[in-house]
């Protein structure tokens, strides 16, 4: 046991290492202008993080140690390690407390939390909540379903409609984004919920205020473009 644990920290130890080596300081500006948070951050791109995810390969425990160090670029790591069926309820609700940035938030709901047993508990919880980035988890966990989860009847998205439209006046920049994207993604499932994405959104444009217009208007641009319609035309 103490010999797996040693192994076990050495190999985090190593890690850090590699993400604090591949790290780029000079990108934290960078960052920040597109609204990342850029505090206890190397600055590592996705793809080397990728890279790291792949040759380290699954492993839960490691998953947990990289997300106490608190350095996002871990964190992320940390998504694409960890195995689905070891998450917990109480991990996820540790974990999404910790959500300090748009971009942390929607990497572990599209490596990690969309592929749990508890995703659909989670949305309906988490779109309750008043944190900004918990409740943008909420959304985020709708989209990445939605381009994800391939077996699921249309009818199990469509349910998603209300909690969008109990969300669509919080003027919040990052829930505002999440709902949106919400939205879109339903849209872009099937020919189906493209047409019920579309009539909610026209249902949406009718209501009082500037961030439902918003959500609306970019919804029905996006689901009417050129790309969407030619995606849309392919599937059965």
């Amino acid at each position: 046991m103490v010999e797996w644990v040693e192994k076990e920290m050495k190999k985090k130890t190593d890690i850090m290492k590699k993400l604090k080596h591949l790290g780029r300081p000079d990108q934290l500006e960078g960052m920040a202008r597109y609204g990342m948070r850029t505090e206890n951050r190397y600055g590592v791109s996705i793809p080397n993080i990728r890279e790291i995810a792949k040759e380290t390969g699954k492993d839960h425990q490691l998953a947990l140690q990289l997300w106490k160090t608190g350095i996002t670029d871990a964190r992320i790591l940390a998504s694409m390690v960890d195995i689905p069926v070891h998450v917990t309820p109480e991990q996820m609700e540790e974990w999404v407390k910790d959500f300090d940035s748009w971009d942390i938030c929607d990497q572990v709901c599209m490596n990690l939390f969309d592929k749990t047993a508890y995703v659909r508990k989670k949305i309906t919880e988490w779109a309750e909540k008043e944190e900004e980035f918990v409740k943008r988890a909420a959304f985020a966990l709708i989209a990445c379903l939605a381009v994800h989860d391939k077996s699921s009847p249309d009818t199990e998205f469509s349910v998603f409609f209300p909690l969008i439209q109990k969300a669509a006046a919080d003027e919040r920049n990052f829930v505002k984004k999440g709902v949106s994207w919400a939205l879109r993604s339903i849209g872009k499932r099937s020919r189906e919920l493209n047409r019920a994405a579309l009539k909610f959104s026209e249902e949406l444009s009718k209501k009082e205020g500037k961030v439902v217009a918003w959500i609306a208007a970019d919804a029905f641009r996006d689901l009417t473009s050129k790309t969407t319609i030619k995606r849309l035309s392919r599937k059965p």
